[in-house]
């Protein structure tokens, strides 16, 4: 599978996508960005004024904090892919809400199974809530390790979240180095939280033609992949 032009692909469909209210306040459309073989995807909430006005993801405040953390890990921001659960910005900035979250959901999961990232993780909690479910908290689980369908998820508090209270940006700090001592070593099995669903009995079925699938789609029979 060639992951770039299908990465390219879907940024073209999410774009154009007309499929929820956040479709006619937008400016551009924010697909994310870096590199399709990445080890390591971060995925955010949601664009914000910058980013609606340039189509690039994390590139205000926020952005620039997170830039500055990777670069004190030795992460290089180009090595790594960031996203949003939602691609288009909420106005002022608002919470996305679930059915525009629930929208966006296919593209984000195209890109997880397009990139296969080793590690992702969700920044804040509604890309926590969204990726490893409703009942978790940021606070309680930052910085633990969980496993779901073969990924390996790193919760951490979003960098926005860290510049609006201050006592949080040490604690984002450490958990970045923390992060970059992960990736770097074998995670023990008594390390890690498994979350992930039990498997289905198979059912045999009709074998099927499809003439030509998006990128989106593609990506979507790639999902038994993990």
């Amino acid at each position: 599978m060639e992951t770039v032009p299908l990465l390219e692909e879907l940024a073209g469909e999410i774009r154009g996508c007309p499929k929820c209210r956040l479709a006619e306040t937008r400016t551009c459309a924010v697909p994310g960005e870096g590199s399709a073989s990445a080890r390591i995807m971060f995925v955010g909430e949601g664009p914000g004024e910058k980013e609606d006005l340039s189509g690039r993801p994390f590139v205000g405040a926020a952005g620039q904090f997170l830039n500055l953390l990777l670069q004190e890990a030795g992460i290089e921001r180009r090595d790594v892919f960031i996203t949003n659960i939602v691609k288009c910005r909420p106005p002022q900035n608002r919470v996305p809400l679930l059915d525009e979250v629930a929208a966006c959901n296919d593209y984000l999961m195209a890109q997880i199974a397009i990139i296969q990232p080793k590690f992702i993780c969700p920044l804040g909690g509604p890309s926590l809530n969204t990726l490893l479910g409703p009942h978790l908290r940021i606070t309680k689980v930052r910085c633990q390790v969980f496993r779901k369908s073969g990924i390996l998820y790193i919760p951490l508090f979003h960098p926005a979240a860290a510049l609006h209270r201050q006592e949080l940006q040490s604690t984002l700090r450490a958990d970045i180095l923390k992060l970059k001592e992960l990736i770097h070593r074998e995670i023990r099995e008594d390390e890690i939280i498994d979350l992930s669903p039990r498997a289905k009995p198979t059912r045999e079925c009709a074998p099927s033609t499809v003439s030509q699938k998006s990128a989106s789609e593609v990506a979507s029979d790639n999902l038994s992949l993990f």
